[in-house]
């Protein structure tokens, strides 16, 4: 895939707090990527520094080959859903989705072949005459979508786009999402704080932290191969624990030595520890390499969660397997489910991870 995007040094700072921090990051063509991250971690921001919104303190803006760090939004190749949907109220859904349209001096004929095609590729084929109040939250996301996509940019922006919808109706506009980004092949920028949605739609996923890339990977990398504590803590459940890296493939954690496949750590050395609650075993006492005791549980539907506290931690597990609370158990986990990171040196370190 063609790089689409570069964004170059970046740096934007709001009343002299510095919300982008030199940010280097490059979006392809044809990629559903999304920014991932808690709130104020400079992910909204990003977008509207590619959608023209902001201007960068800092850096520049480079959209297939040509620097469009100070064009207006409405000459970038680039539409924006937000999560408030923004449509006109006076106005009913065909002449919501034509707006832009009429702006560009389309004849009347081409607006209305492509407000029929929008509206079948959001699943609302014969919506035309009605207004937004009578459509539910996930329909007007949708002639939201169909609005952006008539004006054929190539780059969608979607700002926390199912953020205001209950949980059914948003995990269905995920797949619709994706199935649009399919069939329209074109590149989608994704922003949003919920690790579900980005794990559940995204080629790419950037997780972000005041102002710095954490880590770019894929799905699968940032959940298995987490670079810090940060994104194991951010991306799903995970226990976190301060560990000291005896020698290559050996870790001693909470006092008791756990054989690993990381190497290149040195001897001795403080590490931090991920380990997934998935990857917990709960084996008889006398099999693990430490012992504990169930101190709590919770049917998941899927799987039990449950608490052990084994050494002075509290280790979540999750597992098909019921183990009652006051159950003595022995915890084993498989070496290639150890995950060895390095400590940062300090809180700064924390925070700024990879940025590349």
């Amino acid at each position: 895939m063609n790089k689409l995007i570069d964004l170059q040094h970046i740096t934007k700072t709001f009343d002299s707090n510095t919300v982008l921090d030199d940010m280097n990051l490059y979006i392809r063509e044809n990629e559903f990527l999304t920014l991932l991250g808690p709130s104020g971690c400079g992910k909204t921001t990003t977008l509207r520094i590619i959608g023209g919104f902001e201007n960068p303190d800092s850096g520049s803006v480079i959209f297939d080959g040509q620097d469009i760090t100070s064009l207006a939004p409405n000459k970038r190749q680039v539409n924006t859903v937000f999560q408030k949907y923004a449509l006109f109220p006076h106005m009913d859904i065909a002449e919501n989705i034509a707006f832009g349209l009429k702006i560009k001096n389309k004849s009347k004929s081409y607006i209305d072949d492509k407000i029929k095609y929008a509206l079948k590729l959001v699943n609302l084929d014969g919506y035309e005459r009605r207004m937004p109040d009578s459509l539910s939250g996930g329909q007007q996301q949708r002639i939201a979508i169909a609005r952006a996509i008539v004006n054929e940019p190539k780059v969608l922006l979607l700002d926390e786009p199912l953020g205001a919808l209950d949980l059914k109706l948003r995990q269905d506009m995920q797949y619709e999402l994706i199935r649009l980004k399919n069939e329209l092949g074109i590149t989608f920028i994704y922003v949003t704080h919920d690790q579900e949605e980005a794990l559940t739609m995204s080629d790419t996923i950037v997780v972000m932290n005041q102002g710095y890339i954490q880590q770019i990977g894929t799905p699968e990398d940032i959940y298995n191969e987490p670079e810090n504590a940060f994104v194991a803590d951010f991306i799903g459940d995970s226990n976190i624990l301060d560990s000291i890296m005896i020698r290559d493939e050996l870790v001693e954690i909470l006092g008791a030595r756990f054989a690993c496949v990381d190497t290149g750590f040195g001897e001795n050395t403080p590490v931090d520890v991920v380990i997934r609650p998935e990857d917990v075993e709960l084996v008889e006492p006398e099999n693990g390499t430490i012992e504990g005791v169930v101190t709590h549980i919770i049917f998941k539907g899927v799987h039990y969660e449950m608490e052990v506290t084994a050494n002075g931690f509290e280790w979540l597990v999750h597992s098909t397997r019921m183990f009652a609370v006051g159950t003595k158990v022995g915890i084993h986990v498989d070496p290639f489910n150890i995950q060895i990171m390095h400590k940062p040196e300090s809180e700064d370190e924390e925070a700024v991870g990879v940025n590349e």
